[in-house]
């Protein structure tokens, strides 16, 4: 891995950089038979952009801005997963001062539409062990942030800002803050008392790459993107993650099932201690809840902040997420009942509505 630091001229364009900067640091091993070219590819939630080489392998190259994206933190990470076994992007070069990588190509199977009833199963399983293996990485001290208290508290404030207020606009008063506070802390309680691992943050269909192997295929392997926001912190928010997708939804039953299987599977390796199925469902509900109630804020973000309405569809999923996960806690009916007065109806008003109680439905 080549690691240069360098600074577009002013009388250059940030792509016209890029180019230059890729022919300049092409390895021995990639060849080109006509002019380099750089073909865009769909971006992500974040600030980069990437570009598929026509070298062969291909490559991917890729435009983080510094001041947006923690490169320093995706290469840290992108190596210590690759040291345990997890297919991440190998890194050829890096520019941490114009924010250029060039990556191994992945290739173009996104999990995500190769998922349906007839795949999940084998997909699934592909991903759960990809993510065993990832939280029985040894993370050495000092490596990754924890997923500490405000930081999780963090995450969830994004909700009544950008989705209750400014996507919405409701006007929430001192009592409104302190019931959804109050909820905020006992989503708090629940990851912090979970065994705490590697967490790669959104580990989900849309991260997660399929690597050789064709429908039903045992042996398809799982290629993960999208780690450099990694942490230690609570077991199952990768998991929910996974299995409570926000671009797809599975039934209840099923989730609930895939979830007890894996955590066992994580106590037979020794990454977790041995609890009854009510708590783990317990810890996985109220940490799918955590997740989607930060979810909806960003989500409302993407759209209002940084011109991305395409995730304003994934809303009403997301939405019965929250809902679904909240019916099993009579702890929380409070906050179910001020949902269904305060903010259920301000739904059909967005252009984006559709009814959430099918939302994600195959």
């Amino acid at each position: 891995m080549t690691d240069l630091f360098s600074k577009c001229p002013r009388n250059m364009s940030n792509s016209q950089c890029l180019h230059e900067w890729v022919e300049k640091f092409l390895p021995d091993s990639v060849s080109t038979s006509e002019k380099l070219l750089l073909q865009p590819l769909n971006g992500d939630a974040g600030f980069r952009h990437y570009f598929r080489l026509n070298t062969y392998p291909p490559l991917i190259a890729v435009s983080a801005p510094p001041e947006h994206e923690n490169n320093p933190s995706f290469v840290s990470v992108a190596l210590l997963l690759r040291q345990n076994g997890i297919h991440t992007p190998m890194i050829y070069a890096v520019d941490y001062q114009q924010g250029f990588l060039l990556l191994e190509d992945l290739g173009d199977e996104l999990l995500l539409p190769q998922l349906s009833a007839d795949t999940v199963d084998v997909y699934y399983a592909a991903a759960e062990t990809a993510l065993l293996s990832m939280q029985k990485v040894s993370v050495p001290s000092g490596t990754l942030p924890a997923f500490d208290r405000q930081r999780l508290l963090d995450e969830m404030n994004l909700f009544p800002e950008w989705f209750l207020v400014k996507l919405l606009g409701i006007n929430l008063q001192s009592a409104d803050y302190e019931l959804i506070h109050d909820v905020m802390n006992q989503l708090v309680e629940n990851a912090l008392g979970q065994p705490q691992v590697f967490v790669h943050r959104d580990f989900h269909s849309r991260n997660l790459m399929l690597l050789g192997g064709g429908e039903n295929d045992e042996d398809s392997e799982i290629g993960v993107l999208d780690f450099q926001d990694a942490v230690t912190g609570p077991i199952t928010y990768d998991l929910v993650s996974l299995l409570r997708d926000c671009y797809i939804r599975w039934p209840g039953d099923y989730v609930s099932q895939r979830a007890l299987s894996y955590y066992h599977r994580a106590v037979a390796v020794e990454i977790a201690p041995p609890v009854s199925d009510k708590q783990i469902l317990r810890w996985f509900d109220l940490m799918g809840l955590q997740r989607h109630i930060k979810v909806l804020g960003i989500f409302s973000r993407l759209y209002l902040r940084d011109g991305k309405p395409g995730y304003l569809n994934d809303l009403p999923l997301v939405i019965r997420y929250t809902l679904e996960q909240l019916e099993p806690y009579p702890e929380f009916d409070k906050f179910k009942d001020w949902l269904a007065l305060r903010v259920l109806p301000e739904l059909p008003k967005q252009d984006w509505f559709f009814p959430w109680e099918t939302a994600g439905d195959i």
